[in-house]
């Protein structure tokens, strides 16, 4: 999902989170249900609104269009190479050979965009002696645009879809989370001169959805591990769904077999900070406008996930910086091979791409990688 820099965050953030009347001119129909629902219910936590922007069954940002590549909203890795997808091929032929060929092996793919990263990857597992005939795609994803552009692209490999995780079926497998974790509903609280509150969507006096605190001082903040010092108006975030997940994909590993593989930008370890955003025609967006029109993201805490999977014996490993791992895994060697019979165009277009995915002052250290394991398996390659 979108991304950006920490000097951005900060101009962003220090907006008014309001969106007023003039820029709610064309009222949204999910603004109108959103409206109706505060009136009804009162606030509503930021997590139910990121909810209802993102996945509202008729008015939801990812339930009514397509918003990846260049003429959508944002660019994935995917979309920036093949490279990319064809080298998390390999990563997972590497994992199923150490787990001894597995027949069946779930090919899991969370929130899988259009694809891409999916077709790539089993071009390149059509190589492996065997395990294309093993592999069962399964792809989780409640967009209908989006199955419908899967489907034109991996109907080859008779890919099943699921609305949820927990309708996957059991066989040893790899799991495949590319820019999924940030797009998951998350809870805010904010410490004020009483205690913790958390943060809500409410109405001002004009009808504009805004920020609040809820009345209700929290006994028991949800502070994450090793968080102890915190100052006046300071937010902390809980990633809730996201949780959830992991505490599945857990008890997957644990009883079924197999890896997860885990990229995404956010923190290697738990921080104080309001990391929200909204990102509309590849530009930073105000998270009130127009909701369900922008992506909502929040950046990932890999130490909580990490601590989540440990605790009935799945092991992490990493995070690292997405440039280490794709370079660890031969993506130098992969861009070479493809420049020796690439055009001036297309020699210039790889080695952009090579750069934006692993270069220092782009994704590649924006980004991280991050993947779980049973405990009796090896560790997987790049880590």
């Amino acid at each position: 999902m979108a991304f950006g820099t920490d000097a951005f965050y900060r101009a962003v953030h220090g907006l008014a989170h309001t969106a007023s009347a003039q820029q709610l001119s064309t009222v949204s129909q999910l603004l109108r249900h959103l409206r109706r629902r505060i009136a009804v219910e009162g606030p509503i936590t930021v997590a139910q609104y990121m909810e209802d922007c993102l996945v509202h069954p008729k008015f939801g940002y990812y339930t009514t269009r397509d918003p990846f590549g260049m003429a959508g909203d944002f660019v994935t890795a995917p979309e920036i190479s093949q490279m990319f997808g064809e080298l998390i091929g390999v990563w997972t032929a590497h994992i199923w050979q150490d787990m001894g060929r597995p027949n069946p092996f779930n090919w899991i793919e969370l929130g899988p965009g259009r694809g891409t990263l999916s077709a790539d990857a089993l071009r390149v597992m059509a190589g492996v002696n065997g395990l294309l005939d093993a592999i069962r795609v399964h792809l989780v994803e409640v967009s209908p645009e989006l199955r419908n552009k899967q489907s034109d692209l991996l109907c080859t490999y008779a890919p099943q879809w699921h609305n949820d995780i927990t309708d996957l079926p059991s066989n040893p497998g790899i799991v495949i989370a590319n820019e999924f974790f940030d797009a998951l509903p998350i809870c805010q609280y904010q410490l004020a001169q009483d205690g913790w509150h958390e943060r809500v969507i409410s109405m001002d006096d004009d009808n504009n959805l805004c920020f609040a605190l809820s009345q209700q001082v929290l006994r028991n903040p949800p502070l994450p591990f090793g968080m102890d010092t915190v100052r006046l108006g300071d937010i902390i975030e809980v990633p809730i769904a996201s949780l959830s997940i992991i505490r599945h994909l857990r008890n997957r590993l644990m009883s079924d077999g197999g890896a997860a593989l885990i990229i995404d930008y956010g923190h290697q370890r738990s921080a104080v900070g309001d990391t929200l955003q909204a990102m509309k025609g590849q530009a930073y967006h105000d998270i009130l406008e127009l909701p369900g029109e922008a992506d909502l993201t929040a950046h990932v805490d890999f130490q909580i996930l990490a601590e989540t999977a440990r605790e009935v014996g799945v092991v992490s490993w990493g995070p690292i910086d997405q440039g280490v791992f794709l370079q660890a895994l031969g993506i130098n060697a992969r861009a070479e091979r493809l420049m020796i019979s690439a055009n001036s165009e297309q020699y210039n277009s790889i080695h952009a791409a090579l750069r934006r995915l692993t270069g220092p002052d782009s994704m590649g250290s924006l980004f991280k990688v991050m993947a779980l394991t049973g405990k009796d398996m090896s560790p997987p390659p790049a880590f």
